[in-house]
């Protein structure tokens, strides 16, 4: 039922798009008796509509991925730089944060590592959506900042360091067995803000899988059991990826993103001294309006990649 109203929401909007195309040759043919400013005003408008539904069923073509509509997860951490870096750990959750909100995605902050003094040297987003593994996968790699920093008395220039990796959250379609003997479970405190009950009682868990030796945690949920079912979903997602990317070669594609946090390997460079400017450096796409962009304003960076690089 799901897949038949995807299907049936995809012939409205064509349905939609031919009506609109009638409506401006209406126009069109009236202009030929009588000329008019507000027709032509009203076949231009009509015209910019179905542009920009064409280019978004073209753009939702290149989504088309085995997991694309599935919700993500979203890891960022710090590279070498101290409290510079977590800081820009930190802003970079704000602006995936902000991204996920505008459209309308739920998303949650369920694990960290708080950095030294600001930030965090790692952080765990889930971002739930239609197609927000899909849009989020170009996100994937090193991201640069240039700034004064603010925590420098001598107002410096400094350069910092953070890298971004996702994951399909395809906990329904993962038939994967996860044996309670092959799980070791541990239990701590809560750290950061969170009220009395979160930091008073042990609730936050860690999970170790002894085979693979992955491990995962939660520590946002008020209870164990809250806690345990989230990190066993971070789990199942991450013994997916390492079986994909066992059995499947493509999985290279995604894995060869994944650079040291470091100069030279960056995919994106956010530049607020000594001028303002964001450029993806994959497609060369570059926006002067900095601030924007950290206020979640990504589209345009993701749409570009994913057009030159659907995959």
């Amino acid at each position: 039922m799901k897949e038949l109203n995807e299907f049936k929401a995809l012939l409205e909007k064509w349905d939609r798009l031919e009506k609109n195309l009638e409506d401006v040759q209406t126009i069109l043919d009236l202009m030929q008796e009588e000329e008019s400013d507000d027709l032509t005003r009203e076949a231009v408008d009509k015209l910019a509509q179905v542009e920009s539904s064409v280019e978004e069923l073209e753009f939702k073509q290149m989504l088309s991925g085995e997991h694309d509509k599935a919700n993500a997860i979203l890891f960022i951490n710090a590279g070498a730089g101290g409290t510079e870096s977590c800081d820009w750990a930190e802003m970079l959750l704000r602006m995936y944060r902000r991204w996920a909100d505008a459209h309308g995605f739920r998303n949650e902050v369920i694990d960290f590592t708080p950095g030294d003094g600001a930030g965090f040297r790692s952080v765990v987003l889930t971002v739930d959506g239609d197609y927000a593994f899909g849009y989020l996968k170009a996100e994937i790699g090193v991201h640069r900042l240039v700034r004064i920093s603010p925590f420098d008395a001598a107002k410096r220039r400094h350069t910092s360091f953070a890298s971004v990796f996702v994951l399909a959250d395809v906990e329904e379609d993962i038939q994967i067995e996860i044996r309670d003997e092959d799980l070791r479970v541990d239990t701590f405190r809560s750290g950061g803000a969170g009220g009395q009950h979160v930091n008073k009682t042990e609730s936050a868990i860690r999970l170790t899988h002894l085979p693979s030796g992955i491990v995962v945690a939660c520590q946002n949920g008020r209870s164990q059991h809250q806690n345990r079912a989230t990190a066993m979903k971070l789990l199942k997602a991450k013994l997916y990826d390492a079986e994909l990317a066992k059995r499947q070669k493509e999985r290279d594609v995604v894995e060869k993103t994944k650079k040291k946090i470091e100069w030279g390997s960056q995919i994106r460079s956010y530049v607020m001294q000594p001028y303002r400017l964001v450029k993806d450096h994959r497609t060369n796409t570059e926006r002067g309006d900095v601030d924007k962009v950290m206020d979640g304003d990504l589209d345009l960076f993701m749409q570009k990649f994913l057009m030159e690089f659907p995959a």
